[in-house]
């Protein structure tokens, strides 16, 4: 019988982050420190909303394209938020979570050979979205010297004539990092100067902290080049409801539209009635997790300072992005040692592109009493390696 499998499926590398929380999960007394979820429980406005619609019965399709409740109060929302006007009904889409848009959008925007830059460490699905797109993934390394921002002189080294496409995954998973107006601007004149498209994945908007989020889409000449991806998984609390949206160009949109129409048909419904609720009344709720966000990021610096592990401050999503090159181990080896000895899971940096080596992403989107337990476990796992040093 012939193979049934795909080649360029099948060479595709499963994700790096699953790996340690399976075996977490079936360790007695571990705390993991590794999934990108909050702990919080979506709102209950929302979630009360999700209910009502339900005894309404609104349990039908939706149009394709979502709501136009809904892809209303989101044009709002963003002209609000990043201050860019986007059409409702000809420019923007909802989507099932964040990472459908990031797939129908590079499938709609490549054609093969077409050359993708994807800044690492990053998101874990950019690449592999764009192998099944047909697209070549070109990686442009960050820098810790730099904050892992994104800057021309990254851009420079691996630009070509076949680059249509730069993803800007910015706030950053894994590392926390920002891009402020002032880290956007030559970006964006590069972009324009050679007729580039971006795919700006905002999905960690909510939750930036000292500074508003800035994003690419409005800047001068940039809102007919991005297209703006969000969502509502990380910010709203609400990654099991699987909603996201993206706006951008009609052109654009109008092809993503017809895609998900034949993959997906609509997002879901009740999630759908539950977001507009969250766009319209939950704002305090929000306001209210990113501050104790902030209050366990300021924690975990401390922490870092105090055991001498180096780490850039973060000032985007929940994660932090430290340095483990003292000691001399591979990313891999560290987290599986932190795991075996100590019950803590954490993800090796390599789970985010190669240029993650020598790095751990931790989440510190958990309670601050697992997160100090924690992180006592990850100083006296560090004393030790140093005494194995000396």
């Amino acid at each position: 019988m012939r193979n049934p499998l795909s080649k360029k499926i099948v060479d595709i590398q499963p994700s790096g982050i699953r790996k340690f929380f399976d075996v977490a999960n079936e360790m007695k007394d571990a705390i993991s420190l590794g999934v990108g979820e909050p702990d919080f429980d979506t709102p209950w406005r929302i979630r009360e909303e999700g209910i009502f619609s339900l005894e309404r019965g609104k349990t039908f399709y939706t149009s394709n394209a979502g709501l136009k409740e809904l892809r209303e109060e989101i044009c709002r929302y963003l002209e609000r938020k990043i201050h860019v006007t986007y059409d409702p009904l000809k420019e923007t889409l909802i989507t099932v979570g964040g990472s459908e848009a990031i797939d129908i959008g590079l499938r709609c925007m490549l054609d093969p050979g077409d050359e993708v830059l994807i800044p690492q460490p990053s998101y874990v699905s950019y690449l592999p979205c764009t192998i099944m797109a047909d697209g070549n993934p070109v990686v442009v390394p960050l820098q810790y010297e730099n904050e892992f921002k994104l800057t021309v002189e990254d851009l420079e080294k691996y630009t070509t004539p076949k680059t249509k496409v730069l993803i800007m995954p910015f706030p950053n998973n894994p590392t926390g990092s920002i891009m402020t107006k002032e880290d956007l601007e030559p970006v964006a004149e590069f972009v324009k100067e050679h007729d580039l498209f971006v795919m700006s994945d905002e999905i960690y908007s909510e939750l930036t902290y000292k500074t508003e989020h800035v994003s690419i889409a409005s800047l001068p000449g940039m809102r007919e080049r991005t297209l703006v991806i969000n969502g509502f998984s990380k910010g709203f609390a609400m990654t099991g409801w699987r909603l996201g949206y993206c706006c951008g160009p009609e052109v654009l949109i109008e092809q993503m539209t017809k895609l998900h129409q034949f993959a997906i048909m609509c997002a879901p419904t009740t999630s759908q009635y539950a977001a507009v609720e969250g766009l319209r009344n939950c704002e305090d709720e929000v306001a209210e997790m990113r501050k104790s966000y902030d209050q366990r990021r300021r924690f975990l610096m401390h922490e870092f300072a105090r055991m001498g592990l180096e780490c850039f401050e973060p000032f985007g999503a929940f994660y932090v992005f430290p340095s483990i090159q003292e000691f001399h181990m591979s990313s891999e080896e560290f987290a599986t040692r932190l795991l075996e000895e100590e019950k803590v899971a954490v993800v090796p940096g390599t789970a985010f592109g190669g240029c993650g080596e020598g790095f751990l992403r931790i989440s510190y989107a958990y309670s601050l009493e697992d997160l100090k337990e924690a992180l006592g476990r990850l100083g006296h796992f560090i004393q030790k390696l140093r005494n194995e040093r000396e």
